[in-house]
């Protein structure tokens, strides 16, 4: 895909979500499907003045070892891999794939002992996105626009492009002022929380859940980790989740759609679990390790630019009206202390029937919030 959009929001993933400085090491890891935004984004960290460092790889590979590894060969770490980690500065990684569902017929252990296998790869990205200072890793994700996951969202590839780039702001004038002014609003949000012991997701499907969240750091997300963006979260107190949800959206993870997801949590730990589709991958992904059945995150999405639902959880988390919680790893600087190899966002659709309370008052209703000041769409 040739779109001059590209240039543009490489400019933006390098001037602003990673502020490139001169002499930044610039890690860019993506599939040969992605190859003109690798370009423009070449391009740009060398106008910076950084160095990019660029991994490509056939997502073909992916598929290949989940198949047909051996136990050694899944369980295998290129110790390099965790070097380069230590060694960038900057990270910016894009999906995109030929087939969205490569994955959907492996066998489920193999794609857990794939996944156990990187936590240390995982690990260490996430200890230095949540470290301050130099040795801060400014990392960002984004999607290129493609025909599997414009399938995905029933588009087109040109409707999809279209809205890629209008999720990212990128057809404003000024993209980065744009994000900028979400990022104050997201902020009274983030501050309102901060202030708050107890949170609560109720819909009229079978959703009533309440989050302990006194003590934790809800995070501003403007366009600096993934692109676009639009949400604010924290990690919940790791033993104080009570309840049960109902998931409105399917759970894509891996390349696997499930649907129907039902969980129930008591002391913080999922004790029951149900998929109309996918139960098994379910319970595999959960039980890889011993943070699979906690939660690591929960969050609201905050973008109204994103209203349709397209099978990708980078843009699915962030529609303006829903709001979502992921399984696994917790974030640092959250406050968060689970861990896992782990980190499967999940989205609860609250723009028909739900309601978010803070200590007891609604602060949201039918996916508008009701306090002035906060996100609203434009």
């Amino acid at each position: 895909m040739h779109d001059q959009r590209l240039e543009r929001l490489a400019r933006v993933l390098v001037d602003y979500s990673m502020a490139v400085k001169r002499g930044d090491v610039v890690g860019i890891r993506m599939s040969p499907l992605a190859e003109p935004l690798v370009l423009a984004l070449y391009r740009s960290v060398l106008g910076a003045g950084g160095h990019p460092v660029v991994r490509m790889a056939p997502e073909e590979c992916a598929e290949s070892l989940a198949k047909s590894g051996t136990a050694r060969q899944l369980a295998y770490l290129f110790p390099p891999d965790l070097v380069e980690i230590d060694e960038l500065d900057c990270y910016v990684t894009a999906w995109g794939s030929r087939n969205s569902r490569s994955m959907s017929n492996v066998d489920p252990d193999a794609q857990a002992a794939i996944s156990k296998a990187r936590r240390p790869l995982f690990d260490a990205i996430l200890k230095r996105i949540g470290q301050s200072g130099p040795r801060k890793l400014r990392w960002v994700g984004t999607q290129f626009p493609c025909h599997s996951a414009a399938q995905d969202a029933e588009m087109s590839l040109s409707e999809y492009a279209d809205f890629v780039f209008g999720a990212g702001h990128l057809d404003r004038r000024d993209p980065v002022g744009e994000w900028k002014r979400m990022g104050i609003a997201q902020q009274r949000v983030a501050d309102h929380l901060n202030k708050a012991r107890e949170l609560r997701y109720v819909t009229e499907q079978g959703t009533d859940i309440r989050f302990g969240i006194h003590g934790r750091n809800w995070i501003n997300c403007d366009g600096k980790n993934n692109f676009p963006d639009g949400e604010v979260f924290t990690g919940p107190i790791e033993s104080a989740t009570e309840g049960e949800v109902r998931f409105n959206f399917p759970a894509v993870f891996q390349g696997r759609e499930i649907t129907d997801v039902r969980l129930k949590f008591r002391g913080g730990k999922v004790v029951d679990a149900d998929a109309a589709k996918g139960r098994d991958f379910l319970y595999k992904m959960m039980d890889q390790d011993a943070g699979g059945r906690i939660l690591g995150e929960v969050a609201m999405g905050t973008n109204y630019s994103i209203q349709k639902f397209t099978r990708n959880t980078l843009f699915d988390e962030k529609i303006g009206g829903t709001v979502h919680m992921a399984l696994g790893a917790s974030l640092p600087r959250s406050g968060g202390k689970n861990k896992s190899a782990l980190h499967w966002d999940m989205v609860l659709d609250l723009r028909r029937g739900g309601r978010i309370e803070a200590d007891g008052k609604v602060i949201s209703k039918n996916g508008r919030f009701t306090r002035a000041g906060f996100p609203r769409p434009r």
